[in-house]
């Protein structure tokens, strides 16, 4: 009882923090990148679940996104296992509403080495975009015509990227690092001339621009500290996810292409987790993250100050 208080005290603390939060372009919670990994010593496991998870994250402007995501994990054999994200994703904001099918993760995870206090597993894996990045609204901010809409509401990232990773995991630890390379660049158009009615002119350029943009290639390192209990364990943990290389636009007015300034750098977040188990099957899990660091220039539109998901998993 004393760590369950402890552990909601945490959580509680985090929500009242006036930080900054998470940014991810989905890797962070792919395959053996995932947080809130189980160890045993069991190596013969063939695991199957299916998760079900709400996903809220807070920009630096006023797009609030909402997530819904299905979750699969499926066994292959003893030693792999291939998983399907799906996410279904709504924004809000001043510039306008969106909603639709996010893009559909897929990877492929296998156990590398085990001994009798660690696992070693690797990950490749892909996002398949949905769509390519430029959804528009039709309101009285742009006019009564249809207008292109910043990445911070656009469902997709509109790329798709390749994905690989190898994690390391004990009964207390984790540590995980990752890459993320877009393979193409997205269609979004979005500029602010396109939204003239907008009250706020000064708070609209705010909204960096990235006309079919492709995003640089993103690094990440999870380091994670779990505590584990009969029916329930709650985790504290460091997210740097750097990007090594810059940005790349075009420009809206000539069409040339250039790298931005400002894209490369490091994205800090802290992450903690807390799940109970009610049997062997069923258990529920919330992560909240926190961002203390983030790079100056984002028209990607991934940038979060906070971000909180709850979960149900199924085991079978």
């Amino acid at each position: 009882m004393r760590y369950f208080i402890i552990c909601i005290s945490f959580f509680l603390l985090i929500n009242q923090s006036a930080a900054q939060g998470c940014s991810d372009a989905g890797f962070c919670t792919m395959g053996a990148m995932k947080p809130d990994q189980n160890y045993s010593k069991r190596v013969a496991i063939k695991l199957r679940s299916v998760e079900f998870n709400y996903y809220r994250g807070t920009s630096l402007l006023t797009p609030v996104i909402h997530a819904a995501t299905v979750d699969f994990t499926l066994g292959i054999n003893d030693f792999s296992s291939i998983q399907i994200k799906l996410p279904y994703q709504w924004v809000t904001g001043t510039l306008g509403e969106t909603a639709g099918i996010g893009d559909l993760s897929l990877s492929y995870t296998r156990l590398l080495k085990t001994s009798s206090k660690w696992n070693v597993n690797g990950t490749l894996g892909a996002k398949i975009p949905s769509n390519d990045g430029n959804k528009t609204v039709n309101n009285e901010k742009t006019g009564g015509i249809d207008a292109p809409i910043h990445m911070y509401y656009q469902q997709s990232l509109g790329s798709y990227d390749a994905i690989a990773g190898v994690s390391v995991i004990s009964s207390d630890w984790l540590f995980a690092t990752g890459i993320q390379i877009p393979l193409t660049r997205n269609g979004n158009k979005f500029t602010w001339p396109q939204f003239p009615n907008h009250p706020d002119r000064e708070y609209i350029r705010k909204y960096n621009i990235g006309n079919d943009l492709l995003r640089g290639i993103d690094v990440m390192i999870r380091v994670e500290k779990n505590w584990r209990f009969t029916n329930f364990n709650f985790s504290l943990g460091a997210l740097p996810i750097y990007r090594i290389t810059k940005d790349e636009a075009a420009d809206p007015m000539t069409g040339e292409r250039s790298k931005l300034a400002k894209t490369t750098g490091l994205a800090l977040s802290v992450i903690g987790s807390f799940g109970y188990h009610f049997d062997v099957n069923n258990s529920i899990k919330i992560i909240q993250g926190i961002k203390l660091v983030d790079r100056d220039f984002n028209p990607d539109g991934l940038t979060r100050n906070e971000v909180f998901s709850v979960s149900y998993v199924y085991k079978f």
